[in-house]
């Protein structure tokens, strides 16, 4: 018998089908007719068995099955479809916020390795978790990940890089992300790794290994410490006795920043809670131990309030440390971010290029296309294959096209 056995796969009896789940969140069916056209199988958690045939002939057939149905890949969570980017996908990682990599011309470079969430906020600023009305998601390769983020820090010849793991999502979805952090960790020029979550995917076991890898902070989303407002900002049933026992733990293994966003009217009377939590359990070893975000409207986020004027948030935010005697508002220096060349942009405002698209976006009527290495968001296109754009925004090697023609 042949077995393949794989690192990323695990395999499900589902009838007259084999479910093939990828990366823990997706997935993607197999018929059992094309399988037994290789041969009589036999499935076992991350292994396939074919009788009477050569493993180098039974991993060539399968191969082509798996081709096949990376075209059809699925996310679990939402069941929209999902696009797996690689190495030899022919899909750069910069020129989008969706996925990939993000130079801001400063020592901290953002780590996008997945779009998806477990959580539905109802102020979420991308639209995203399992009432996300978005499109399509996308997952990365953890090694092609890590070699583009490498030539990024090769560039940027700065011995202090910061690397952040965020998501449009949940970063802690990822299935490799204790590799990803590990290899990341083994760049020289990596003085910090950061990652953004919600928190309801931690463990003990999950923070312990994390903490090895190499993660120096986790910048928790921990936006009220009363159950109703915390399961109403979550837009549904939020773990929050769990979430605070992981926070004490995570400021035992590494620094821990807590980032609730203030949406007024709702958790209000919470700030300066969170603010005294935080200093009950040791957040912010080496910087401020919250950060509190304003709430800030955007066109194809979740907007359930009207967004507060950052005077206002200032101002509330210096009313509740005068009362409290507490500090609550964060400064650029309190993170050491620092100024440093950014990557050349192949493209500025104005210019006309011709691209190619490559597949839908995120948004409605959004196409993405591929040009000069880089990645370009194309709103109201369905037009496949070359065509002419003018660029109309190019900040941070964020492209945004308007389709000619």
């Amino acid at each position: 018998m042949a077995v393949l056995t794989f690192k990323d796969f695990t395999f499900e009896d589902k009838k007259n089908k084999v479910r093939v789940n990828f990366l823990k969140i997706f997935y993607f069916d197999v018929d059992k007719e094309s399988l037994e056209k290789i041969g009589k199988f036999k499935i076992n958690n991350n292994k396939i068995g074919f009788i009477k045939i050569s493993e180098n002939k039974a991993q060539r057939k399968f191969n082509q099955l798996l081709e096949k149905g990376f075209n059809n890949l699925k996310n679990k969570l939402t069941n929209k479809k999902a696009i797996y980017i690689h190495k030899n996908s022919g899909i750069p990682l910069i020129g989008t916020n969706y996925f990939g990599l993000i130079d801001r011309g400063t020592n901290l470079i953002e780590i996008k390795p997945l779009t998806s969430c477990n959580l539905s906020c109802i102020f979420c600023s991308v639209d995203e978790g399992p009432k996300s009305k978005r499109n399509l998601d996308f997952v990365i390769e953890k090694d092609y990940l890590v070699e583009e983020f490498r030539k990024i820090v090769e560039f940027k010849q700065n011995t202090h890089i910061d690397a952040h793991i965020n998501a449009q999502g949940e970063p802690l979805l990822y299935a490799d992300i204790i590799e990803l952090v590990e290899d990341i960790a083994k760049i020289k020029q990596v003085n910090a790794i950061s990652i953004d979550t919600n928190g309801t995917l931690l463990n003990k076991k999950l923070i312990d290994d994390l903490a090895k890898a190499g993660l120096t902070r986790i910048n928790l989303s921990l936006h009220s410490l009363g159950q109703e407002i915390a399961n109403k900002m979550a837009g549904s049933k939020y773990n929050l006795t769990k979430v605070k026992e992981i926070a004490a733990y995570i400021a035992k293994k590494m620094d821990l920043i807590l980032v609730p966003v203030w949406l007024k009217g709702y958790n209000d009377n919470e700030l300066a809670k969170l603010a005294k939590f935080a200093e009950k359990i040791g957040a912010g070893k080496t910087g401020p131990g919250i950060g509190i975000q304003n709430f800030l409207g955007y066109k194809f986020g979740r907007n359930p309030i009207k967004p507060v004027e950052m005077d206002v948030f200032y101002k509330k935010l210096q009313d509740l440390e005068k009362k409290h005697n507490i500090s609550l508002i964060c400064k650029q220096e309190d993170f050491k971010i620092e100024k440093c060349d950014g990557l050349p942009k192949p493209f500025k405002r104005g210019n006309i290029v011709k691209v190619k698209t490559m597949f839908p976006g995120r948004l409605k009527n959004e196409m993405l296309a591929i040009s000069n290495n880089r990645i370009i968001s194309i709103p109201s296109c369905h037009k496949e294959g070359y065509v002419n754009i003018r660029i109309k925004k190019s900040k941070h090697n964020i492209f945004l096209g308007e389709l000619l023609g």
